[in-house]
């Protein structure tokens, strides 16, 4: 596709198409939104270059394997690993030394490595 023919799809003139391309000029909100719309992307990618990766306010870490159209995607929160790595740390302390101290421990040392883990990265 060329600016012409882009142009004419956006209902603007070929030179708005070249200075938003050189960076002369940009885009308002409503010819974004008519660009997104027209290539079947979100504003936000447009914008900043991906796709939004943050679900209703929290933090999702998510990988996607794009291949042409096909998009697969993988998303997990990290506090619900966490939080299983913590008792199933306590439960094996327990099973193996019989003793609710050493489960405690575990699973203190569990929170002590996120603690730090949090800090360093």
């Amino acid at each position: 596709m060329n600016q012409e023919q882009l142009a004419e799809q956006l209902h603007v003139t070929r030179q708005a198409v070249s200075n938003w391309e050189t960076g002369k000029t940009q885009p308002d909100i409503e010819m974004l939104v008519k660009i997104a719309e027209y290539f079947d992307v979100s504003v936000e990618y447009l914008i900043y270059g991906k796709e939004p990766t943050t679900n209703s306010g929290e933090e999702v870490h998510r990988w996607v394997w794009n291949r042409g159209r096909f998009h697969f995607a993988l998303s997990w929160y990290p506090e619900r690993f966490v939080a299983i790595g913590g008792v199933l740390a306590m439960i094996i302390s327990y099973v193996n030394w019989h003793s609710i101290g050493w489960a405690l421990l575990h699973g203190l040392m569990n929170w002590v490595y996120v603690i730090y883990y949090m800090i360093r990265y």
